[in-house]
C-alpha cells in the first residue's frame, strides 16, 4: 500500500490521538487482509464513533486490534453493535470498563460462534451494567457498577465453562441476589465467593457445541461427504419460543448445548441432528407450498423426514439406535379430540410407527400409512413428490373436525434432533414486496387459510423482564378484499363542500420553491452554458459533456406517510348520538385524507390491521406507495370492515418496516384507533401497552415520526404512556372526517 493510500484510509478515522497513528499502518493491513473495502469502511467508522465517547486513546487501540477478525467469522454488522454498545457504555460512569469489554469480545465470539449469540452476549453486559448501579435515597447514583469490569474480566473464562443460557443464569443469579451489596456483588462476579463457585457448577452442565465443533465438521464431512458453515444459537433467550435447528445459504443452525439423556449422550444428539441435515441435502428437493395448506405442510414434513431418516439408517444401521432413543413414543389414547386438537398427535404417533417396528399402535389409519411408507421405500429411495402425494392422503383419511381447534396437543410431539423443514419450501412471489401474494391455495373442506404471503416474525416487548421475545408474533399481510369504487365517490360527493375547503388550504401547503437540476442527460430544457461548452470540445476533438439538459422540481417538501388504521371489533359500534357507526366515520375519514395527500403528491400507503392471538396478527393494504389514488384503491377501501382484537405494536413495526425504505426526509406514521392495545391471549393489560411503546421508541430511532388519532373517550389512561405528546384525541367522533385531514395539514405543514 503506498502513502496516499493509507492517508486516504486514515483521514475516514477521524480521532486524532497520536498513538492511533502509531499503530495504524499495522491494523489497517490486518483489516484488509480480513474484510473488503465496505468492511473496512464500518471498520473505521465504530472505531470513529468510539473516539467520539473522549475516554482516550486505549479503547480504540483495542478496537482496531480486536474487532476485524470477529467481523470477517461473524459480518460486519457485528461492528456496528460493537462501537454502538461502547458508545453507550462510555456514556455512563462505568468508562474503566471500556477495554476489559472490547478485550472479552474476541474470545466471547470464538465460543459463541454466531452475531446472535454474541448480542445476546452484549446485551448481557448492558443489563448487567444497568442493574447493577448503586441507588442512593432512591436515585441512580453516579456511580460505576462495582460488578462489571471483574466480569469482564473473567467473562472468557466463564465462557469457556458455561453455555449461553449457564451464563445468563449465573449473571442472574448475581444480581437478584446482590444488587445492594458492592462488595458482595464483587465477590461473586469475581468467582472469590463460596456461593458464586457452586453456582457455576450448578450450571455447567451438557455437552458444549463449541468444544467439539471441529470433531462434528470431521463427522459431517468424513460419513457424508458434506460440509458447511456452523451457526450456534442460544436457548436462554428464547424462553417463550423454543428455536429450532435449520439450514440455509447462511450454514446449519445447531444448539450452543445439548445435555446427556439416559440413553442418549449430547455428542450422539449432536451427531443425530447432523446426520437428519445431512440427509436432507442429499435426498430432498424443496417444493412449491403455494398449493398445499397448512396441516398437508405439516404432514409432508413427517413423510419426508421419515423418508431422510430410512435413507440414512440403510447407509450408516447404527443410526436407527439413537433415531428411536430420541424420538418421542406417543400415548396412543392420550390426545382427547373432544377438548384438543390432535393433528400433531397423529402425526407423531405415525413418525413413531415408521421409525420402530414393533410400535403397537392399533390404529388402522397409522398402521396402513406406515405400511404404504415403506412399501414405497422397498421400490427405491423414493422421492419428496411422492411423500407429498402420501401425506395429502393421509390428511385427507384421518382429518377431524377437532383438528381445527385452538388448543393443540404439543406433549410427546416434538422429534428434537430435527430441524424446521423450512428448505423443504419455496414460495411463489411477483412484484413489489408490498404487493406480491399468493395464489389462492387449495384448502381442505371447512379450512379457514391466511391470504397473503407468509408470516412475517416480530418480537414482542416483555416489560416485566425488560426484554424482547424472539419472533413472537406472526403476522399475515392481504391485498384488502374490493369492494365497490362508486361507494368512495359517494362519500367524497357528501363531503363536497369539506373538500372545497381543503383544497384552499392544501393549496396553501404545496411546496413554492422551484430548485433547478442542471447536468441532466435528459431534461426539460437546454443548459446554455453547458451545451456551449460541450459544443467547443466537440469542435476541438476532444469529448462532449452529454449532460446538457437541465430540469425543474418543487422544493421545500420531501415527505412520506403511511396511515395506519386499527380495524378491531369495537369499530363496528355506534357513538352514542351518531346515526353512523366508527367504522363508516372512519372510512369516510380515511377517504378524504388519502384525497388530500393525493392532492399534495406526497407518496402515502394506507394499512389496516386487527388480531386473534399473537398467532395471527392480519396486516391488510389498502394502498402502496407505489399506487395512485384510483379504482382499485378506492374499491379496497369501499370493502372496509372490521373484527377481533388491536395487537398494535406487531402492526406498527410492520408499517414501518415499509415507511423505513422510502426515500425522504421526512416520514409520519399516522395512526388511527379507537382504543387501547389488547387482544384475546393477554391477561395483563400493561403487557401490550409497553410493547406498542416501545414500538414507537423503535420507529423514532429508525427516523419515523408517530402520531395517534384516538377516538377513545378514556384515552388519557393509557396514550400518553405509548405515545408521549404525539396524539390527538377525538372526543366528538361524528365530526372525524373534518378533522383528520386538518390534523394532518397541521402535522406537515
Amino acid at each position: 500500500m503506498n502513502e496516499s493510500e493509507l492517508q486516504a484510509w486514515r483521514e475516514r478515522l477521524t480521532c486524532n490521538h497520536p498513538q492511533v497513528d502509531d499503530v495504524f499502518a499495522d491494523c489497517l493491513a490486518a483489516a484488509l487482509e480480513r474484510l473488503d473495502a465496505d468492511g473496512v469502511a464500518a471498520w473505521l467508522e465504530g472505531a470513529s464513533l468510539i473516539c467520539l465517547t473522549g475516554r482516550g486513546a486505549e479503547p480504540v487501540l483495542v478496537y482496531l486490534e480486536e474487532t476485524a477478525e470477529i467481523a470477517e467469522h461473524l459480518g460486519t454488522a457485528a461492528l456496528d453493535r460493537i462501537a454502538r454498545a461502547t458508545f453507550n457504555m462510555a456514556r455512563t460512569p462505568n468508562a474503566r470498563a471500556l477495554v476489559p469489554f472490547l478485550q472479552s469480545l474476541p474470545e466471547a465470539a470464538r465460543r459463541l460462534g454466531s452475531l446472535d449469540s454474541l448480542e445476546h452476549y452484549i446485551a448481557l453486559v448492558m443489563d448487567l451494567l444497568e442493574r447493577t448501579t448503586v441507588s442512593i435515597h432512591g436515585h441512580h447514583a453516579t456511580l460505576p457498577s462495582p460488578a462489571l469490569p471483574d466480569f469482564l474480566e473473567r467473562a472468557p473464562h466463564l465462557l469457556n465453562q458455561l453455555s449461553l443460557e449457564g451464563l445468563k443464569n449465573w449473571v442472574e443469579y448475581g444480581i437478584r441476589n446482590y444488587a445492594n451489596h458492592p462488595d458482595r456483588q464483587r465477590d461473586y462476579f469475581s468467582l472469590q465467593s463460596a456461593d458464586s463457585r457452586a453456582v457455576l457448577q450448578r450450571e455447567r452442565h451438557g455437552v458444549l457445541f463449541a468444544d467439539n465443533e471441529r470433531r462434528l465438521a470431521l463427522y459431517l464431512r468424513s460419513l457424508w461427504n458434506d460440509h458447511d458453515h456452523f451457526v450456534p444459537y442460544s436457548t436462554a433467550f428464547d424462553e417463550l419460543r423454543k428455536p429450532m435447528p435449520y439450514y440455509d445459504r447462511l450454514g446449519i443452525r445447531v444448539p450452543d448445548v445439548y445435555d446427556d439423556t439416559e440413553a442418549v449422550s449430547g455428542l450422539d444428539r449432536y451427531r443425530a441432528l447432523l446426520a437428519h441435515i445431512a440427509a436432507h441435502r442429499h435426498w430432498s428437493e424443496a417444493i412449491i407450498a403455494d398449493n398445499y395448506s397448512p396441516f398437508q405442510r405439516v404432514a409432508i414434513e413427517v413423510f419426508e423426514d421419515s423418508r431422510v431418516e430410512h435413507l440414512a439408517m440403510r447407509r450408516y444401521p447404527g443410526l436407527r439406535r439413537i433415531f428411536q432413543a430420541l424420538h418421542p413414543v406417543p400415548v396412543e389414547d392420550a390426545c382427547d379430540p373432544q377438548i384438543e386438537s390432535c393433528i400433531r398427535h397423529r402425526l407423531a404417533m405415525l413418525s413413531r410407527a415408521i421409525l420402530d417396528p414393533d410400535h403397537g399402535y392399533r390404529n388402522e389409519h397409522i398402521r396402513e400409512f406406515a405400511e404404504r411408507f415403506h412399501a414405497a421405500l422397498a421400490r427405491g429411495e423414493s422421492s419428496t413428490a411422492e411423500m407429498a402425494e402420501l401425506a395429502i392422503h393421509f390428511i385427507a383419511r384421518t382429518r377431524q373436525p377437532s383438528d381445527l381447534q385452538a388448543n393443540v396437543r404439543f406433549e410427546d410431539t416434538e422429534v428434537e434432533y430435527r430441524d424446521d423443514n423450512r428448505h423443504l419450501w419455496k414460495f411463489i412471489e411477483e412484484g413489489d414486496e408490498e404487493e406480491a401474494f399468493e395464489e389462492q391455495r387449495k384448502l381442505e373442506p371447512d379450512e379457514e387459510e391466511h391470504p397473503g404471503l407468509p408470516p412475517r416474525h416480530y418480537p414482542e416487548w416483555d416489560y416485566q423482564t425488560r426484554t424482547y421475545r424472539p419472533d413472537w408474533v406472526s403476522l399475515y399481510e392481504a391485498l384488502h378484499p374490493s369492494g365497490d369504487p362508486a361507494v368512495i365517490d359517494a362519500v367524497l360527493r357528501k363531503h363536497a363542500a369539506l373538500a372545497k375547503r381543503l383544497k384552499r388550504l392544501l393549496d396553501l401547503l404545496k411546496p413554492q420553491e422551484v430548485e433547478r437540476i442542471r447536468y441532466q442527460e435528459e431534461g426539460t430544457e437546454l443548459d446554455l452554458d453547458v451545451a456551449i461548452r460541450s459544443l467547443i470540445d466537440y469542435r476541438s476533438g476532444h469529448t462532449p459533456d452529454p449532460r446538457i439538459n437541465m430540469r425543474y422540481r418543487h422544493a421545500g417538501r420531501n415527505l412520506a406517510v403511511t396511515l395506519l388504521l386499527d380495524l378491531s371489533a369495537s369499530l363496528n359500534e355506534v357513538p352514542q348520538g351518531c346515526d353512523q357507526t366508527i367504522l363508516q366515520l372512519s372510512q369516510e375519514a380515511v377517504t378524504l385524507l388519502a384525497w388530500s395527500i393525493e392532492q399534495l403528491g406526497d407518496p402515502f400507503a394506507v394499512g389496516g390491521f386487527h388480531s386473534d392471538t399473537r398467532h395471527n396478527v392480519r396486516y391488510f393494504h389498502f394502498k402502496g406507495f407505489t399506487e395512485h389514488w384510483g379504482d382499485e384503491v378506492k374499491a379496497r377501501l369501499a370493502a372496509m370492515d372490521a373484527g377481533y382484537s388491536t395487537r398494535m405494536g406487531a402492526a406498527m413495526r410492520h408499517a414501518g418496516h415499509y415507511l423505513k425504505n422510502q426515500k425522504a426526509d421526512k416520514k409520519l406514521l399516522l395512526l388511527l384507533t379507537d382504543g387501547e392495545p389488547s387482544d384475546i391471549d393477554v391477561h395483563d393489560e400493561r403487557l401490550l401497552i409497553e410493547d406498542a411503546r416501545k414500538a414507537v421508541l423503535e420507529l423514532d430511532g429508525d427516523g419515523i415520526f408517530t402520531w395517534c388519532i384516538s377516538l377513545d373517550t378514556k384515552a388519557d389512561d393509557y396514550i400518553g404512556d405509548i405515545f408521549g405528546q404525539q396524539y390527538t384525541v377525538i372526543d366528538h367522533v361524528e365530526r372525524l372526517p373534518e378533522k383528520l385531514p386538518l390534523l394532518f395539514a397541521a402535522l406537515t405543514s
